[in-house]
């Protein structure tokens, strides 16, 4: 697919943080790139997981490539116009590509991969959608293509320096999950907003988005009975391995948090009384939910188990997790084990990303089993039969979780090249 054919050399400038709630801007010019950049304050060291394998923003399956620019360009014309070249041909990245004509025209093309998890392309519009010629030209499974004059879709107009300068800004929409004590998202927010400087000799594209991560807190919390909450941290390294298995080999210790998590990542939880050595004993969550702040009992909520079940109104069920002697553990009965998928809560009204930190929090019970009550929780069962169970727990604790875990989107790179135009930030915008 050829776009267009009068592209020309163009100098971008793109500097990225991602994040899932406030955004906070400033512009880097691209005549100054000397200039100091703003320092931050000192945060908390984070630990990041080594990726498995670096992000390749050029390795597009070949069935999915869309041709960029003038099928005559060379190597170095297709690198000037942040595109790839694989030696035959010059294509579009998976990432956002940002491009300006000589003949006043916008042309950006949008990757699923520009976020984690990906981005649904078909979600992607410009602010501006009564007009028809602001959507975009082509949308394939892959990409989402644009192009439209720079005075056009609610372009905003301005001059800087000897610049025309011409502004847009695009977003997708994202499901939000409707509970009745908060809201939740496991989708990928896009926002992008992105220039056209004209001069008497030059045309420059700039894209620009900041958003700052603020340090997060440790949070304990403590009950009359002891119990630790704690997340599994085993990865699998051998073929046939089994991921829910393998992450309880191992936990993070303290040392290893604030934890960070990508949306949808499985996020592997336990449950466990300390300190007992009666093999009778029999460990119930009667109830875990999550919240933004450390308060058990702040709001907004989004449940994760009901009496000991998953919640059934979450689209991504919580996974029980069954354990047993196979574990190697002494009393496998003081042990419970869930796990969810990660998510951040958003504004109830607007639906906007609110926090980008998750608490999670247990209630637990200790079962006595008789002749008639055995103190397990199957989930079909009755609410008559949970009372009755509930009435042979004689010690009761609330449990949260030790750190924050952070939601994280990941993109090519931090901070991208001078000819790199890609970038995922925050949305505004939400579906039901």
């Amino acid at each position: 697919m050829e776009l267009f054919k009068c592209l020309f050399g163009v100098v971008v400038t793109v500097v990225l943080v991602c994040d899932v709630t406030a955004q906070h801007h400033w512009r880097l010019p691209v005549q100054q790139t000397q200039r100091p950049v703003p320092t931050k304050p000192p945060q908390r060291q984070v630990k990041l997981p080594a990726p498995a394998a670096p992000f390749d923003g050029c390795h597009v399956e070949e069935r999915e490539k869309i041709e960029c620019g003038p099928r005559d360009v060379t190597p170095e014309q297709c690198e000037n116009i942040n595109c790839c070249f694989d030696g035959r041909q010059c294509y579009y990245g998976k990432k956002v590509t940002v491009q300006c004509t000589r003949d006043g025209q916008f042309v950006v093309v949008v990757s699923r991969d520009a976020t984690l998890p990906q981005i649904d392309v078909d979600s992607v519009s410009l602010l501006e959608t009564n007009d028809a010629s602001c959507s975009p030209i082509d949308t394939t499974s892959a990409f989402a293509i644009f192009q439209f004059p720079v005075t056009n879709c609610g372009t905003t107009i301005k001059e800087e320096e000897g610049y025309v300068v011409y502004e847009n800004h695009m977003s997708s929409s994202y499901e939000v999950g409707v509970g009745p004590r908060g809201s939740i998202t496991r989708d990928s927010h896009f926002e992008l907003l992105f220039q056209c400087r004209y001069s008497g000799t030059a045309v420059e594209a700039l894209v620009m988005e900041v958003n700052a991560v603020p340090p997060p807190v440790p949070v304990a919390a403590a009950g009359p009975l002891r119990m630790e909450l704690r997340l599994g941290n085993g990865q699998c390294h051998t073929k046939g391995c089994v991921e829910e298995e393998a992450a309880y080999r191992s936990f993070y210790s303290p040392e290893d948090y604030p934890i960070t998590k990508e949306l949808r990542e499985p996020v592997y939880i336990e449950v466990h009384i300390l300190d007992r050595s009666d093999p009778s004993l029999i460990l119930n969550l009667e109830h875990c939910w999550a919240t933004s702040t450390p308060n058990a009992h702040s709001l907004p909520q989004w449940d994760l188990l009901v009496d000991g079940c998953p919640y059934h109104d979450d689209r991504y069920l919580t996974t029980v997790v069954p354990v047993d002697g196979s574990f190697g553990l002494y009393y496998p009965t003081h042990h419970k084990r869930f796990a969810v998928k990660m998510f951040t809560f958003v504004d109830k009204n607007s639906y906007t990303p609110q926090k980008d930190m998750v608490f999670i929090h247990c209630a637990a019970a200790v079962c006595y089993p008789s002749s008639t009550n055995s103190c397990e929780q199957p989930c079909h069962r009755q609410r008559r039969a949970v009372t009755a169970a509930r009435k042979v727990s004689s010690q009761r604790a609330l449990v949260s979780s030790g750190e924050v875990i952070l939601t994280k989107q990941r993109t090519s790179s931090a901070i991208q090249r001078k000819n790199d135009s890609s970038v995922t930030v925050p949305n505004t915008k939400s579906k039901r």
